[in-house]
């Protein structure tokens, strides 16, 4: 009997040393995301995204350096509280290696501190505020997504340069971050363009009336162009601005880029102009080429979008670090990511060594007059290359 309970003991320790062994050589990424709420589309997009990143670095083998990549989804439900309790159930209960999200802005933000607690990187995408990457950063968050300045400075340059703005954002860290930027994009082009007046509304705001008729009564009486800008995530207020009829006062509508179901629905705006973080069909790579037509094989003949383009960015960035660092030890991550290109579908992003932002390309973009199919939305004007796009270093390092 002694030597049975022997044998029996001896196999549980190698039956529970062979679980160990197989659980250190995975590689564990946590997506913490906001799988319900009012951004539910993106974040669908960039769970997409970057699960077909991770199968692109990976030629289809999802492992690197010989490890199973696991990836543990979380549902920060839109809720800042949520996606921090969230973040830190990742690091500590399920010993992720590293983690990527969320969706809000409002989110990352609650997450950050979380990161520099259990001393993991935290890879922001497709979050936009730029305090994320500015004065609410630390050492343990990189960002593939672009920020405010980026989308501020690109859509600075799609407008007239003697422009008189208005401008219509959501009140809360994504909107004001935004409109800030935007001031700060036109100075730091040279442009003559001038906000005049800014308008502040709930998220969840479904009647424009009011503060549109305050954008029209500080622009109709101001000389040379007048444009409303719009700084929106989700359901966004194009049509509704436009059902009030801003041209009555020769005011011109720029609303920025979107989600391609949302831009579908603007065939009647052929011709305004705007910048945008990702079209499926401007830029022109391999990884753009494959992305686009795996997505179109996958998903009925759809073509990837915005947010499935930075998902894909992500993954592709964390396998390239963890290549380079050899393992995923946070310092060498660290070491690795910092100053570290690599491709995406938008062609090279470069990890700024000051703020761990990534540095990449914009597209200045006009929606189509003549349309071949329901996606063939927009045309390019231009792309706006990395260098053309000053963002500042904003954090405290």
């Amino acid at each position: 009997m002694k030597s049975i309970f022997r044998l029996l003991v001896s196999a549980g320790v190698a039956l529970s040393a062979s679980g160990a062994l197989a659980q250190i050589k995975e590689i564990r990424i946590a997506h913490v995301y906001d799988k319900t709420g009012a951004l539910e589309a993106y974040a669908k997009q960039s769970q997409v995204g970057l699960m077909m990143g991770l199968e692109y670095a990976t030629g289809g083998k999802m492992e690197v350096l010989g490890r199973k990549i696991v990836v543990i989804e979380k549902d920060g439900q839109l809720k800042p509280d949520v996606g921090k309790s969230q973040l830190a159930s990742a690091f500590g209960d399920d010993k992720a290696d590293i983690a990527i999200g969320p969706t809000s802005s409002a989110s990352a933000l609650a997450m950050l501190p979380v990161a520099e607690e259990y001393k993991k990187v935290l890879l922001v995408e497709p979050a936009v505020a730029d305090s994320i990457t500015g004065d609410k950063w630390n050492r343990y968050v990189f960002r593939t997504a672009r920020n405010s300045t980026q989308d501020a400075i690109a859509g600075a340059v799609a407008l007239p340069p003697n422009a008189q703005i208005a401008m219509l954002a959501q009140d809360y860290a994504f909107g004001r971050d935004g409109v800030k930027a935007f001031k700060e994009a036109l100075a730091a082009i040279g442009s003559k363009a001038m906000i005049v007046h800014e308008e502040y509304v709930p998220q969840a705001t479904t009647d424009f009336t009011a503060p549109a008729q305050r954008m029209f009564d500080a622009l109709k009486d101001k000389p040379g162009a007048k444009v409303i800008g719009i700084v929106w995530a989700g359901a966004h207020p194009l049509s509704k601005i436009a059902d009030l009829k801003p041209e009555r006062f020769g005011i011109a509508l720029a609303p920025g880029g979107n989600i391609l179901p949302v831009m579908k629905s603007w065939k009647a705006f052929a011709g305004i102009e705007g910048a945008i973080y990702y079209y499926y069909g401007f830029p022109k790579n391999k990884i753009n080429d494959w992305l686009v037509a795996e997505h179109k094989k996958r998903f009925a003949g759809a073509p990837p979008d915005f947010f499935t383009a930075g998902g894909m960015a992500a993954g592709i960035a964390v396998v390239e670090a963890i290549k380079k660092a050899g393992g995923t030890d946070t310092e060498k991550l660290i070491a690795a990511m910092e100053g570290m290109t690599f491709d995406s579908p938008k062609g090279p992003m470069t990890f700024r060594k000051e703020d761990h932002q990534a540095m990449q390309p914009m597209y200045q973009f006009r929606i189509k007059k003549q349309q071949a199919d329901e996606w063939d939305l927009l045309e390019l004007v231009r792309e706006i290359p990395a260098k053309e796009i000053p963002v500042p270093v904003r954090n405290k390092r």
